[in-house]
């Protein structure tokens, strides 16, 4: 049986679904002003071994990841200084609308997760265009006497919840001697400092603005996931996944509004992604260590890379990104795609591996080990038609594509060991920018009779002239 940690109950459970026909899960998706980065990636990476091991063990999955353009953001709340959202300061800065920002980095975005196999959501819902339905659930908490309006901003009365800090452990009381150091309330139309917005008053001259029964404004940040998971997935679902970044306040008001609206538990299972770190420093555009895939795909490193590396550590640890390790990554990847190329066609599997790989992918997604188990399959005396049908069973998880390798074994036979060992030397020198060296080596390669052709994806491809 599948299982896996659960924020929630603070454990692992056994996965119990609400309708054994289907899954429902939620994944919060990015806010699109700018190219996502490797940290964002790696929770979105694990939400979808989540839905691959789901689909392994034989569920139907429905998979709702939303798109954030609509930002939910003005002056700060001390007023000290002020902070345009991010998605209107790219509109001003480029001379587009915000729309136009956004369908521009939601491209990229798709385009990324493609690049990485991520599965693609059954349904990718925009902000945008569910403004009505947060409007409505707004409506809703406000007839029950859990919200509140005051000149056009509504707030959630967080002390009305009662259950409120079960996921992240900051309950009522944990908050309000938390706020009794600082009593000064940020926003001083709020009722208590802890209550958080749900439709926020409009600058008179702002670009993103919507009318509603309290005038004309925008929504706030936690509103838009719970109406959005609500209309596709229903007032109650499955799982819901994100990073552990998103705990509280996000994950916690969603569960407070979306609760007190329906009457009724929102999620039954709650999937957090741990930190990935760079260097062992924490990623910040000040340290100019934010990366993206694109970036890595310039440093000669395919990426589907940085999806093997990110299997190597438990998806709730804390993940060190390292360019030593990439390249570790690329090479094992490149060493399986050689290896699998030599192998016969599928037949009959290895149960014994298939048993041990459902084991670890069933144990909280234990990835480092189903790949530990990959390499004992490979590594083992079976024949290679039955590790093919095993291995190839095993990738619908692991997701690298290995049955979709061009490279065959006549191929492979028609080229010298010579070339294939200098283009290896040629792609450690191209991840390393020493190009002057690896044009060199590509001239030897020549003369040997052959060519190299980099593909977009990163990888190469070696033709007899």
């Amino acid at each position: 049986m599948l299982r896996f940690y659960n924020t929630l109950s603070r454990k692992i459970e056994d996965f119990k679904p609400i309708d054994p026909a289907k899954v429902g899960i939620y994944t919060c998706g990015p806010t699109v002003y700018r190219e996502v980065h490797i940290g964002n990636l790696r929770t979105y990476l694990a939400s979808d071994i989540l839905r691959r091991a789901l689909v392994y063990n034989g569920y139907r999955v429905i998979h709702v990841k939303n798109i954030t353009d609509v930002g939910h953001m003005r002056a700060t709340e001390d007023h000290h200084h002020v902070q345009i959202d991010p998605i209107i300061e790219e509109a001003l800065k480029s001379g587009k609308t915000p729309q136009q920002i956004a369908e521009r980095f939601t491209k990229i975005y798709l385009e990324d997760e493609k690049k990485i196999n991520i599965l693609p959501a059954t349904i990718n819902p925009k902000a945008s265009e569910h403004i009505k339905e947060m409007i409505a659930i707004i409506s809703i908490l406000i007839k029950k006497g859990f919200a509140y309006e005051t000149d056009g901003t509504v707030y959630f009365d967080v002390k009305k919840f009662k259950n409120y800090g079960l996921l992240s452990g900051n309950t009522l009381d944990k908050m309000d001697n938390l706020f009794k150091a600082v009593r000064i309330s940020f926003e001083t139309d709020k009722k208590d400092s802890i209550d958080f917005a749900l439709w926020k008053k409009a600058e008179p001259d702002r670009l993103m603005k919507w009318d509603s029964p309290w005038g004309a404004g925008f929504p706030g940040w936690h509103i838009e996931c719970s109406a959005m998971s609500i209309k596709y997935l229903g007032d109650k679902f499955d799982i819901h996944t994100g990073g552990e970044d998103l705990v509280f306040p996000h994950h916690e008001d969603e569960i407070a509004q979306s609760e007190a609206a329906a009457g009724q538990k929102f999620v039954n299972y709650w999937v957090h992604g741990g930190y990935l770190l760079i260097e062992g420093e924490k990623m910040s555009r000040s340290k100019r260590n934010v990366y993206t895939i694109s970036e890595i795909e310039k440093k000669g490193f395919e990426a589907l890379s940085f999806r093997y590396l990110a299997m190597t550590v438990h998806y709730k640890a804390k993940m060190n990104f390292t360019w030593d390790g990439l390249d570790a990554a690329q090479t094992a990847l490149n060493n399986l795609r050689n290896i699998v190329s030599d192998w016969d066609k599928p037949k009959i599997g290895c149960a014994e591996y298939e048993e041990k790989f459902l084991e670890a992918v069933n144990d909280d997604l234990n990835m480092p080990k189903a790949l530990a188990v990959v390499w004992d399959l490979v590594k083992s005396d079976y024949p290679t038609s039955a590790k093919a049908e095993s291995l190839f069973k095993f990738d619908k998880v692991l997701g690298l594509d290995l049955e979709n390798i061009k490279k065959t074994k006549k191929t492979e036979e028609k080229i010298p060991d010579e070339v294939l060992e200098l283009v290896k030397e040629r792609e450690k020198l191209r991840r390393k920018k020493r190009f002057h060296l690896s044009d060199q080596i590509r001239h030897k390669i020549k003369k040997l009779g052959f060519d190299i052709e980099d593909k977009k994806d990163g990888s190469t491809e070696i033709k007899k002239i």
